[in-house]
Parts: structure tokens; sequence; C-alpha cells
């Protein structure tokens, strides 16, 4: 016990570090370091985790900001959308349009073909190009379609067509020139003109409307449309075009017909043609025909102007489109499952005695009407023809054509169609 004693006095009041010869044990100041260490990088850790907290946090406070910034604009200009489509709506539901100056005259044209009750109709319409009954005072007489006539009569120029359009329900022509004994002649260059009898040409030959719609009626004034309107009605053909539509009752299908004049006022023309269309369906039309007299001479395209005006027709209720003025043949469209034949060419044409471009076509299409409404199907028929039955002139005697004559139409149209 002395010698315990005697060694705890010996180190009293000596220092810790002097215990140890100056300095610590290994294994304390390792321990020692390594839990600075961990403070520090506790410390560390709890810096970062708040840098990264206050981070995620302003970025969640940035991205809410912006998403309800973003909803908000969405929800505005969906808001503003809606309204606008919503008085869009309303001004369409509202807006009525007026027909009040579009002639509708109904007309039944007499059939032998029975029709049960509530079944399905098929009605066959035929439609040819322009059809100049008679000639222009400027031109040589004796090479003339009145020369023709002066020797053949009136059964001479459609007889290599007549039966086709006689075994049709509707054949309609585009009738480009006058019937008349006017001499005001207008000023311009060419000018047509027949006498009232040649009307017998397209009412012996089963043709059955005619579209008056083009820069010819008028060749010799007001009183020359009149006549020639009177001519062909008196003759027992019906005539329609500009604001005069005609509702046909065919085997008790009511088959609407519109012509429309484009060459002066282009895409102007778009009124009248909603504003004939809507008369039609007004007065009870199922099947709607449009003829447009339209287009560039001698080109075998149509136009942007012809396009647009077709399409338009179509949406507004148009089941087929017809045109011409041309003077040759242009393509076929099918647009919203309706056929639009952009230009028929010449047919029965006494504007030139021998023009370089005889090609001609009937383009036939059948419709099915069940209940009222126009089937959807592909039955058209496009029968090829030259203007005359003579290659080397006029001869004014439309004509079918055959084998390699008939494909190379064919081809030229399924040509002209690829624009």
């Amino acid at each position: 016990m002395d010698k315990d004693r005697d060694t705890k006095d010996k180190y009293k009041g000596t220092h810790k570090k002097d215990r140890y010869n100056g300095q610590r044990p290994s294994g304390i100041k390792e321990a020692r370091s390594r839990r600075a260490r961990r403070k520090k990088l506790k410390i560390l850790r709890i810096v970062l985790c708040a840098f990264l907290f206050l981070c995620v946090g302003f970025l969640l406070i940035t991205g809410a900001k912006k998403a309800i910034s973003a909803g908000s604009k969405f929800a505005k200009k969906y808001m503003e959308e809606s309204a606008k489509k919503s008085t869009s709506n309303k001004q369409k539901k509202d807006e009525k349009i007026d027909t009040s100056h579009v002639e509708v005259q109904e007309l039944v044209i007499n059939t032998n073909t029975p029709v049960l009750m509530n079944a399905p109709v098929t009605l066959t319409i035929s439609s040819i190009g322009d059809c100049t009954l008679g000639t222009d005072v400027n031109f040589a007489r004796s090479t003339s379609l009145n020369a023709f006539y002066d020797i053949h009569g009136p059964d001479y120029f459609f007889q290599n067509v007549r039966s086709i359009l006689e075994n049709d329900d509707l054949t309609i022509v585009n009738m480009e020139g006058t019937l008349t004994e006017s001499n005001q002649r207008q000023n311009k260059t060419y000018a047509f003109k027949g006498p009232a009898e040649y009307a017998a040409i397209l009412s012996g030959s089963s043709v059955e409307a005619a579209n008056l719609a083009n820069n010819h009626s008028k060749d010799y004034g007001d009183q020359s449309y009149t006549d020639t309107i009177n001519a062909l009605e008196e003759a027992g053909i019906p005539t329609f075009g500009f604001d005069r539509v005609k509702l046909l009752d065919i085997k008790g299908v009511k088959v609407g017909l519109t012509g429309i004049y484009e060459l002066a006022e282009h895409m102007e023309k778009k009124n009248q043609v909603k504003e004939n269309i809507s008369a039609l369906k007004e007065a009870g039309a199922q099947l709607i025909i449009v003829n447009f007299h339209w287009g560039a001479e001698r080109e075998y395209t149509p136009n942007d102007t012809q396009k647009a005006l077709a399409h338009l027709a179509v949406d507004e209720g148009a089941d087929l489109v017809i045109g011409h003025h041309p003077h040759v043949l242009q393509g076929i469209e099918k647009y919203k499952d309706k056929y639009i034949a952009y230009s028929l060419g010449n047919f029965c044409f006494g504007g030139n005695s021998n023009p370089s471009d005889k090609d001609t076509i009937i383009f036939q299409q059948t419709f099915t009407i069940q209940d009222g409404i126009v089937a959807k199907d592909d039955q058209i028929n496009i029968i090829p023809c030259s203007i005359s039955s003579i290659s080397g002139y006029n001869d004014y005697c439309p004509t079918p054509l055959e084998d390699d004559q008939k494909q190379r139409i064919l081809d030229k149209i399924e040509e002209n169609s690829q624009w």
C-alpha cells in the first residue's frame, strides 16, 4: 500500500503529456481524429441537405408557378376558342342563305318505267358538252352547221348517239349559242345563232335539259336569251342557268339542276353556288347536278378556281359536277365520293368547221335513290366520241369511237386527271 501511494505521489502534479514522455498514445489520437472527421462530415451533410432542400423547394415553387401560369393561359385560350366556336356556330345557325331571287321551276318528265312504292330507284344521267346549233354570220355558209341542216334536217346530227341517249333517264347539254331571229349582234369575236326550229335537233334525240349559263347565251342581246329559252321549252326541253334552276320529277325522284357562269367573276360566284343549291334543297331536290361554264380555252387541266368551286358545290350538296367551255377534254376527279368532270369538250358544235381537237365524251352516271337518299356507288360510264364522223373536217355528227381510238381518249382523260 505504501508503494502505491509513493507511485501516485511520484506523478502528482505532472501533466498527462509528460506522463507519456511528450507523446499521446496513437490509438487515442486516431480516435479523436476520426471523431473530428465524422463531426465535420455530419455538418457538411447537414449543410448539403439544407442546400438541396432549398434547391428542390425553389424548383417546385418555380414549376408550380409556371404550371399555374400555363394552365391559366391554356384555360383562357380554351375559353376564348370555345367562345369563338360557339359564336361561329351560332352565326352559322342563325345565318340563312338568301334564295329569294332564285327562280325555281318544277317539271315532271314522263317515263314509261313503273316504280314500286318505297323501292330503290335508279336514274341514269347523261351529260354532254358544248352544243352550238347555228353559226357565226362571219363564217363560210357552205361549211356551216346550217348548211348541213338545210341538206339533212334535224335528225341527222345525233343519229350516231341517239340510241345511247334514248336509253338513259335524263340527258343534259350545254347550249352554247342562241336560237333567235334578232340581228342585234353583240360586239364580240364570235357570236352564234340559229333559227328556233333548230331546237328539234335536241328534242328529236332524247335530250331533256339544257344549260344556258355560258358566254354565248346573249350573243344577240337579252332578247336572244329569252328567245332561246322559249324555243327550247316550246320544244319540250327544260332550260336552266344563272338565277334560274330546274327541279325535274323523274320516276318519282326530284332532280335539281343549276348552271353557273364563272368566267366573269371567278371565286365571287361562290355565293351563287350556295344560293342555287340551297334553293334546290328547299324545293325538295333529292339529287343535285351542277353545271359550270369555266376554265381556260384549250387547257387540258383545271385551274385552281375550277377546283375550288367544284369542291364547294360538293360541300354544299351537289351529287355531280359537270364542266364545259375549254372546248377540250379535261380530267375527272372523285371528291368526297362525288364525281367532277371538269370539261366535256365540244359535242354538236357549230362554232368551228374543223377544230384540231375533235375528242369528246358522253359522261354517264347511274344513281340509286332509296327513301330519298342517294346511295354511294361508282356506276359511271365514259363513252369516248368524236364530234365528227369524219376525221378531215367537222360534219357536226358526233360519233362513238371504238378500239384504239376509244382507248386513246380513255388514256387521255386518265392522264389529264393526274394534276
